[in-house]
């Protein structure tokens, strides 16, 4: 992913990320995809300097806030986790039973087929949208907003109820992820 596609000018500050599979395509219906993407989490929470303060993964993307330590870079983040776990999931959609993978693989490959810097797939969508949280209120109401992104879709009656999300943290219920309480 090239940084022109975002903008992340204040490298070590709190930031809300989102990132989109391609077209949308619900990829995160399957536990093993999920698995892929919150052991990520930790490994970078353990050995990439990650801030998590909060997370939520739906089926079809995943929304962060988060900061990195200096020295490294909020951009080689973003650019080193989208690029590890492409390429992880696609590896398990490639190897393992899928019942969707031809149309699946068809949709990113297509994507793909439009710029030349993908050599086959388009797994995460260009664009991160990263906005700078700059103020107490800011975080809040992003974490917020990502905590109730499942009530807001039918998931679960409550926050606190889904289990691929920090809610679960700050309810002080056992989660998947350790985060950083903020």
């Amino acid at each position: 992913m090239s940084s022109e596609n975002y903008s992340v000018e204040n490298q070590n500050e709190v930031y809300f990320l989102t990132f989109t599979i391609t077209d949308w395509v619900d990829v995160f219906t399957r536990l093993n995809y999920r698995i892929i993407i919150a052991e990520s989490l930790v490994y970078c929470r353990k050995n990439k300097g990650l801030k998590l303060y909060a997370w939520c993964l739906m089926t079809n993307h995943i929304h962060l806030v988060c900061s990195v330590e200096s020295p490294l870079k909020m951009s080689d983040f973003i650019r080193d986790y989208k690029k590890f776990t492409a390429k992880a999931v696609l590896k398990d959609i490639l190897e393992l039973p899928e019942s969707r993978r031809d149309w699946m693989l068809y949709r990113f490959e297509f994507a793909g087929k439009f710029d030349n810097r993908i050599s086959n797939y388009r797994f995460w969508q260009d664009k991160s949208l990263p906005v700078e949280l700059v103020t107490t209120e800011m975080i809040k109401q992003r974490i917020n907003y990502i905590h109730e992104n499942p009530v807001r879709t039918g998931l679960v009656a409550s926050a606190e109820e889904y289990l691929y999300s920090s809610a679960r943290n700050y309810a002080g219920l056992s989660s998947i992820i350790e985060i950083d309480l903020i």
